[in-house]
């Protein structure tokens, strides 16, 4: 694990994004409250903020970090859903892994959900979009 001992404490957040793909019958589903398992974007909400907090259990070598705030929002598209995850926190090192770890986390939890409905989803385009804070600065990904 890199030593951040000697930075200096500084407000830090990171925006993650990512899409997943869904087939018709399964969107469908989703909006019509049709998923046996209940509501995929509520779960995928919650299952983003969990995983942005346990970040550093999944990661190897990421450090443990106090989060001030975790927000996952979806958005409907035609093909699927937008993910985009917001993670702040007051600290030595940025959240930019726990804000990519929330929007795959969330992607997961959809997939889970209507996955007896349509096996050819596809998860992708997850990325850092915005990153704030720290030495480096800031950073503006799109």
């Amino acid at each position: 694990m890199v030593d951040v001992g000697d930075k200096p404490i500084t407000d830090r957040v990171a925006v993650a994004r990512g899409h997943i793909r869904i087939g018709a019958r399964a969107m469908h589903a989703i909006r019509t409250g049709g998923v046996a398992k209940g509501d995929p974007l509520q779960a995928a909400r919650i299952a983003g903020i969990m995983a942005a907090k346990r970040t550093a259990d999944l990661v190897p070598l990421c450090h443990p970090l106090p989060l001030s705030q975790v927000d996952v929002g979806l958005e409907a598209r035609e093909d699927g859903y937008g993910i985009e995850a917001r993670v702040r926190t007051t600290g030595r090192t940025g959240v930019e892994m726990e804000a990519l770890t929330a929007v795959s986390a969330a992607a997961l939890t959809i997939y889970d959900m209507v996955k007896a409905m349509d096996r050819r989803m596809v998860i992708g385009e997850i990325r850092l979009v915005e990153k704030r804070g720290g030495r480096s600065g800031t950073f503006k990904g799109e």
